[in-house]
């Protein structure tokens, strides 16, 4: 028997830490290769950690709610056979016997795939065991970022990418595996705020309860205070006429569920329009460190969204401004619907660098969202409403019934002023209001 480090793995570009909460093995329990160990919980979203080697937990270093490192060690393994893989540079010196079933077809394979990647360039989470196999295999990073895997959170298991190689090796896979290309550039985030120490908790009198905050809430708290205190909030609002929008999407919606299989909510048509905007401006698709003002090339459009426990969540559209209506809905059920399941993955809440909340849904007519830093606008959208109106026509003015909306923009007066973030959302209406009518989807 021999000891195997597990330890915190690489979750994204931006995730430097994570907290336990909860051990799913115990001391003395047996662990299978693959299998998830402990429960863990970043600044973004819940995922596991899953074991490289089968074997026995021996030790444990961290209690639940412990604060671990990307790449601290966090328990023991005694693994089964003396087989002992300390790191994984160490791992891929060791042979798998899957791996040399397959020692011919690798063979072939290797000879149209260029050389093996540094898969830790990806933000995605691969074991260190699928990674070995990868590179044994000669599977490139962009191949390996197209799997979807069998794992919580759609990780790539060990099985996934044996039965990958398989494929390939029957020849079901090989025009697939040569027009992969490497995916767009990471884009960091800056901001990593941890949440204030809890008081002690308050003394109360008669039927008082005292609730303390879960894990979840303590990081908005966190977050929301820094921001005001970091940002000078300053705020513009614009009234919409949305008319010619409703009118179009209650003709269209029901021919563009049974065609697309999504249904067609108002908001990917706004975040289209906003998507547009900042095009237009892209002083607001900006971050400040410091002193510095960072341009952000991609338009990563974030998408506030409620969880059913009251707490939020900002999963990200990345290249919103290169999709269509159809791929925008796709994106916005997709995230919207993981968020509510609780299956968002760490990288569908990084590299935002714009975005939209919509208070309309729950009847509010305006709001004064907090920017969500270091981004420095977000857009808070209104209820829409019919509303009696002047309406100018060439034969006069009459007044009439429209759906209008209030748009409100809240924006960092440090690099952003008015002239600008007022600017920025006329335009947003501008695209709303020009909407048109008979355009397909």
């Amino acid at each position: 028997m021999a000891k195997f480090e597990l330890k915190l793995p690489k979750m994204g570009e931006s995730v430097a830490e994570a907290t336990i909460t909860n051990w799913l093995k115990k001391v003395g329990d047996h662990v299978a290769a693959d299998e998830a160990v402990l429960e863990i919980a970043t600044d973004k979203v819940d995922s596991d950690v899953p074991s490289e080697v089968s074997g026995t937990l021996s030790e444990v270093l961290f209690n639940v709610n412990d604060v671990v490192q990307v790449g601290q060690t966090i328990a023991y393994i005694e693994t089964e056979g003396g087989v002992v893989v300390d790191t994984p540079e160490e791992a891929s010196e060791h042979a798998i016997p899957h791996v040399a079933e397959l020692e011919q077809a690798v063979a072939a394979a290797k000879a149209t795939v260029a050389t093996p990647e540094d898969f830790s360039a990806s933000e995605k989470f691969y074991s260190p065991l699928v990674k070995n196999i990868a590179k044994e295999e000669g599977v490139s990073l962009a191949e390996l970022e197209s799997l979807t895997g069998t794992g919580k959170d759609g990780r790539v298991t060990k099985n996934d990418i044996l039965e990958y190689v398989e494929k390939r090796k029957s020849g079901q896979l090989s025009a697939i595996s040569l027009q992969l290309s490497a995916t767009t550039a990471k884009q960091p985030e800056t901001f990593n705020l941890k949440p204030e120490t809890l008081k002690a908790a308050p003394s109360v009198n008669g039927g008082d309860e005292i609730i303390e905050m879960d894990r979840m809430r303590k990081l908005i708290s966190g977050y929301m205070v820094q921001s005001v205190q970091t940002s000078a909030h300053v705020q513009s609002f614009i009234e919409v006429d949305v008319t010619n929008i409703v009118k179009w999407r209650d003709k269209v919606k029901t021919a563009f569920e049974k065609r697309e299989g999504e249904k067609l909510t108002y908001t990917p048509i706004f975040m289209e329009a906003v998507a547009k905007a900042l095009k237009d401006y892209p002083g607001l698709n900006i971050s400040v460190d410091g002193d510095y003002i960072i341009k952000k090339k991609n338009i990563n459009l974030g998408m506030a969204a409620a969880l059913p426990n009251g707490n939020l969540i900002v999963p990200v559209i990345k290249n919103a401004d290169q999709l269509n209506l159809v791929g925008m809905a796709k994106a916005v059920n997709d995230l919207g619907n993981r968020a509510k399941a609780g299956k968002l993955k760490p990288d569908d809440t990084q590299g935002g660098t714009y975005t939209v909340t919509n208070v309309g849904t729950f009847g509010s007519v305006f709001g004064t969202p907090i920017i969500n830093q270091p981004q420095v606008g977000i857009l808070a959208l209104g209820a829409i409403r019919k509303v009696p109106a002047v309406i100018e026509t060439p034969e006069g003015d009459f007044i009439g019934i429209r759906q209008k909306m209030f748009l409100s923009h809240s924006y960092d007066h440090r690099v952003v002023d008015g002239a600008l973030g007022g600017s920025f959302v006329k335009r947003v209406a501008e695209y709303l209001e020009a909407f048109d009518v008979d355009r397909d989807y």
